[in-house]
Formats: C-alpha cells, sequence, structure tokens
C-alpha cells in the first residue's frame, strides 16, 4: 500500500541560484498573503508537516582563485528570514516571512520543522558543524525564534540542514553536532522534536557499528534522502537501502525513520541546472519502495515542483502545475 506525502521542505529563498531559476525569482517578491496561499496549497493534499530548509541564509560568491566548488551560488548573500541581530533581514516585501509561515501553519494544522542551521556558509557543512562561532550564531537564532515563536501550536521542532554524507557510518563529528544541538533544542523547548535528513543512503552500511551509532543519535527523526534526483540511486535499487534500515533503527530503537522522496529532476547537469518536477510514474514507483520501510514519507519539495491550478502563489516549472494534478488524483484527493 503506498503511503502519501506527509509533508514537504519549504523555503523562502533556495540556496543554490541555477536549481532555483524556476521559483527564486518570483518567491523573492512574494507577499504574506502568497505566503500563506502556498501553505494552504500543502495542507490541500493533506500534508501535516512542513520542513523550513533556512531562517537565514548565508554563503559567499566562488572564488575562483581558492579553486571553489562550482555548486556555489553566483552571488555573495547574507539574510534573516525573522527580526534578528545575527544578519540583516532579507530584502523581501513580507516583513516577517517565518512568523507569516507559522501563523498559516497555525491556521491550516501543519507542524512545522524550524531550521536551525545555515548559520554559516551554506556550502561549508562540515566546516559549519565543527564551528564554535557557527554554533553561537545559530544557538543565539535559537533562542530568539523560541522567544519570537515559541507560543505557535505549529512550531513543531527543528531542522538540521547542514547535512552529513553517510559514507558507510555518520562522522563522529555529525553526531556530536546533532548531540548538541538537539540538547539546546530540548532547553528551550522541551517538547520539540530533532528531524535530520542526511544523504548517502546508497552508501551506508546498516551494520552493528550503525546501530551503534544510531544508539548514539540523539535527533528524534531522521530522514533519509532517497537520492533518486540527484542520479545517485534509481528507484529499483531504495527497497532494499530502506528495508535494511528499518531492521537498524528497529534494533536500536531510537530514532523514528522517515523517508526524504526527491520529487525532482535536473533540467541539466547535476546540480549546475534548474529543478524540474518529475513525473508521477517515477513518484509513485518511488513511494512503492519507500513505503514498507519508512513511518512517514516526505518530500523534497513543494516549492517549485507543484503549484495548485489558479494559485496567486504560483512559482515553479509550468509542469508542476501537471504534477500537482497528478498526485491529487493518485491518492484521490478531491479539488
Amino acid at each position: 500500500m503506498l503511503k502519501p506525502i506527509e509533508g514537504t521542505w519549504f523555503e523562502f529563498q533556495h540556496p543554490n541560484a541555477a536549481e532555483g531559476k524556476y521559483w527564486n525569482p518570483v518567491c523573492r517578491h512574494f507577499s504574506a498573503a502568497q505566503w500563506e496561499e502556498k501553505v494552504a496549497e500543502i495542507a490541500s493534499l493533506h500534508m501535516e508537516y512542513i520542513v523550513l530548509l533556512g531562517s537565514s541564509l548565508m554563503a559567499e560568491k566562488a572564488r575562483e582563485e581558492n579553486g571553489e566548488d562550482c555548486r556555489q551560488a553566483p552571488y555573495d548573500i547574507m539574510e534573516s528570514y525573522f527580526p534578528t541581530d545575527i544578519c540583516p533581514a532579507a530584502d523581501m516585501p513580507c516583513q516577517n516571512p517565518l512568523e507569516t509561515l507559522l501563523s498559516a501553519a497555525d491556521k491550516y494544522g501543519i507542524h512545522v520543522f524550524v531550521s536551525c542551521g545555515y548559520y554559516g556558509n551554506y556550502l561549508r557543512p562540515y566546516d559549519n558543524m565543527v564551528s564554535p562561532e557557527v554554533q553561537a550564531r545559530a544557538f543565539r537564532a535559537m533562542e530568539q525564534m523560541v522567544e519570537l515563536y515559541g507560543r505557535h501550536p505549529s512550531f513543531y521542532g527543528w531542522y538540521l540542514p547542514d547535512e552529513a554524507c553517510i559514507n558507510g557510518c555518520f562522522d563522529e563529528h555529525f553526531i556530536r553536532y546533532i548531540n548538541a544541538y538537539t540538547a539546546k533544542g530540548k532547553e528551550l523547548s522541551p517538547e520539540s522534536k530533532m528531524l535530520i535528513a542526511p544523504y548517502g543512503t546508497n552508501l551506508l552500511k546498516a551494520d552493528d557499528a550503525y546501530i551503534a551509532q544510531l544508539e548514539r543519535i540523539d535527533a528524534d527523526i531522521i530522514a533519509y534522502q532517497d537520492e533518486v534526483g540527484v542520479r545517485k540511486s534509481v528507484p529499483g535499487q531504495t527497497a532494499a537501502y530502506y528495508e535494511s534500515l528499518r531492521r537498524a533503527h528497529d534494533r536500536a530503537g531510537r530514532s523514528a525513520l522517515w523517508a526524504d522522496l526527491e520529487l525532482f529532476a535536473f533540467e541539466g547537469d547535476v546540480y549546475k541546472s534548474a529543478l524540474l518536477p518529475s513525473d508521477i510514474q517515477r513518484i509513485e514507483q518511488q513511494l512503492k519502495n519507500i513505503s514498507p520501510y519508512a513511518d512517514k514519507v516526505l518530500c523534497y519539495q513543494y516549492m517549485g515542483m507543484m503549484n495548485r491550478p489558479g494559485t496567486t502563489a504560483y512559482c515553479g516549472h509550468p509542469d508542476s502545475l501537471r504534477l500537482y494534478e497528478d498526485y491529487r488524483k493518485l491518492f484521490g484527493i478531491e479539488k
């Protein structure tokens, strides 16, 4: 039986400008009403969770002389999506995007995982994990967000967007990073949940050593990327990955096992071109392989990949309208 997609990542701006070609410029100019409508669209597909990619965004323009990765965004940026003294507010018509998101989520009964990462250059996740300066900024941001928004019923927990590759096992630095941020989140809001979404699902070995690591990781939820969109896996391979993860998580008895299903395809080269909506046939196959093993399925992502016909908050490729309708029909969701 197919599990429906129960939640999605959400962003005010996509960090990679090439990938966000079809929605970034539009979302930059969204009003508060349009952001609310986007949340309403997500709710219309019976999704119950939103994972905010970034409560801030920091990046540096690629420096050719330093041999920087070509995936770097072609601009310098430092902006926040809530009032803070950590970095300047984003130049957007919506004055307080995070407040708008949480208020809309309250209205539509959606749980939000608020990002507590990207308080250092998002292109250097390892540096962000080990930097005391980045951690200090992030913890200050968490304190400020709880003070500003802790009253919202939709404020469900935290998300760590500085991802780590599970190359066989987790890097020990990543485990320390998760546990430190989880401890801070529980200190500020004891009932809050911590979600992580690592990649390397096709590389990990769900053996005794991995299970021992799961027993030490304080994340409430691990939503493993299926990596179909980034062409590291094909749908026919993923069932074996999640089956082995199911056994490992059952033995460890700690973090819930969720899946991060990639809805997208690339227009051209991976990481260097625009993200496009995939077709419903591929997505249905992805769901078939994940559903027997994952507790819940999230997707990356509704933004740019789906749009409800007639929306005033349209953003993305024209095929996003088709994918919304195809998904709605797949699960018999009424208009």
